[in-house]
């Protein structure tokens, strides 16, 4: 038994022996009520069990399995540590999602099939498509189980500039619910990405804050259509620098700390250098999860490239890579890259998204 759990014993051991104490003193209110009361009344806590209760909440693991991490961690990076990566720097708090689970994640808008699987197939068959996606990693790794996510778009860049100029749109509220509740149907999670367009993440994220209280809403950056030079959305690479991931970083911390939420995770997507600049300002918190998303496409060699280009070199606590259905199979050898692949990357990633 470690000094921590010693502690925690002596001190609930004190306080119970205090709890009972006041039970039977005069001073207590149960005084005036008799002891035939308070005996009725501990043995109807001994039929609720919630002593044995109380005593379960004590000993949950309050605090993060360090062990366990360094674990999986070094798993990840195949025992080598690479110097910048901050993984060990910030221990997340407890109920954090990473590396105790791989998400498996589909992505896209509900009123898109271009964008997406989201918008693509009905929702039976995606939630079919979801068991299949979701065993399959599972038994592809045993150690690591598979959680499913939906990423849903809820702030999408577009071409038109709108009534605030501002080259984005926002879902309305009944669509994103939609997601949410996808997610949990199918006992997962829901990441909501944010494409800002002209706008900032100072402004756009904050508009979710009502989908973000909830324990199992996570968020999504996507620096491709963040148009700093006042490009037309999807006519070029946008970019997005540290600051600004660390603003939504610290804004979900705060979500996080004030309204006792377990720790979110922050997904941001990159393929080229400049999508993120300044990368190595990038500050994960005991409150959020950061994953660098390599979401790519193009033939599996070609994937391996650019991973280990913009992603791999470069972890800020977590990795992930999406697998194309329609791109990725363009040319040869016409197929997806498949787990034994995925896993031979450096650090291997943790967060698999399917588009």
């Amino acid at each position: 038994m470690n000094k921590t759990k010693i502690w925690i014993t002596s001190a609930f051991s004190i306080s119970l022996i205090g709890f009972l104490a006041w039970i039977f003193l005069d001073t207590s209110p149960f005084a005036e009520k008799g002891v035939e009361k308070v005996s009725e009344g501990l043995e109807e806590l001994a039929e609720d069990n919630v002593l044995q209760k109380i005593v379960d909440q004590v000993f949950l693991p309050e605090h993060l399995d360090t062990a366990d991490f360094e674990k999986r961690i070094k798993a990840l990076a195949h025992d080598s540590i690479p110097k910048p990566w901050q993984v060990f720097s910030v221990f997340p708090e407890k109920g954090a999602l990473l590396p105790f689970h791989r998400i498996v994640a589909m992505y896209g808008n509900f009123y898109s099939k271009n964008m997406g699987i989201l918008g693509r197939i009905p929702e039976e068959e995606l939630k079919a498509l979801f068991q299949k996606e979701v065993e399959f990693w599972t038994q592809a790794d045993t150690v690591t189980p598979a959680l499913p996510a939906v990423h849903y778009i809820a702030i999408t860049a577009q071409k038109d500039p709108g009534k605030e100029s501002a080259y984005r749109i926002r879902m309305p509220e009944a669509q994103i619910q939609k997601a949410i509740e996808l997610g949990r149907s199918i006992n997962g999670i829901t990441f909501l990405d944010v494409q800002i367009g002209h706008s900032t993440v100072e402004r756009e994220v904050p508009t979710l804050e009502k989908f973000l209280l909830e324990k199992d809403v996570h968020l999504g950056l996507d620096p491709e259509w963040s148009m700093k030079d006042g490009s037309v959305p999807g006519t070029k690479i946008g970019t997005m620098d540290a600051a600004e991931i660390n603003f939504a970083i610290e804004y979900l911390s705060k979500l996080v700390k004030e309204n006792g939420l377990p720790p979110k995770i922050l997904v941001v997507h990159r393929f080229t250098r400049n999508m993120i600049t300044n990368h190595q300002e990038i500050k994960a918190t005991p409150q959020v999860q950061v994953v660098i998303n390599m979401d790519g496409f193009g033939f599996p060699a070609k994937k391996v490239s650019s991973y280990r280009s913009f992603v791999g070199g470069m972890p800020v606590q977590f990795t992930g890579i999406k697998l194309f259905y329609v791109n990725d199979t363009l040319e040869a050898p016409h197929r997806l890259m498949t787990p034994q692949e995925i896993f031979k990357l450096y650090p291997m990633p943790i967060y698999i998204q399917y588009q």
